[in-house]
């Protein structure tokens, strides 16, 4: 056992049915692909700000809190692309004009994006005392 974790856990009761499992080793329920596409830093970001329309490219760069960098949301925005859900479409223009927008595949994310930051503000306050609960057990 490490150091924090001294106590044997008690067994817990068997809750509900999963919503989602992954029985398999190759992790075939889906989770492996949701985390390939947005299981980085700034993917969500990139989907959120591109939800309200197009942006070009230092529109959505400054949009973004926390301060991406031009190369990590250059990078963001082509695997995003690769993955169908983010347009790219470049005008003919001097210098050239950049814009990205969602795709509809794109736009079906969001409502997927909305539940969980839902999901986490409904939640924050159990969170926060859960965590301060750990906190205090663990300076005991």
């Amino acid at each position: 056992m490490s150091v924090g974790h001294t106590v044997v856990t008690t067994p817990v009761a068997p809750g509900p049915e999963p919503v989602i499992s992954c029985d398999t080793p190759q992790d075939e329920c889906g989770v492996r692909d949701l985390l390939d596409r947005l299981g980085d830093k700034w993917s969500v970001y990139v989907v959120v700000e591109l939800a309200s329309g197009v942006l070009r490219f230092k529109e959505l760069q400054r949009r973004i809190h926390g301060g991406i960098s031009q190369r990590m949301l250059t990078l963001t925005v082509r695997r995003l692309e690769r993955d169908g859900l983010v347009k790219r479409t470049v005008h003919p223009t001097i210098p050239p004009q950049v814009e990205y927008e969602l795709t509809e595949l794109g736009h079906s994310l969001t409502r997927l994006v909305k539940a969980l930051a839902d999901w986490s503000i409904d939640h924050r306050p159990a969170i926060a005392a859960a965590r301060e609960a750990y906190d205090e057990a663990a300076r005991a």
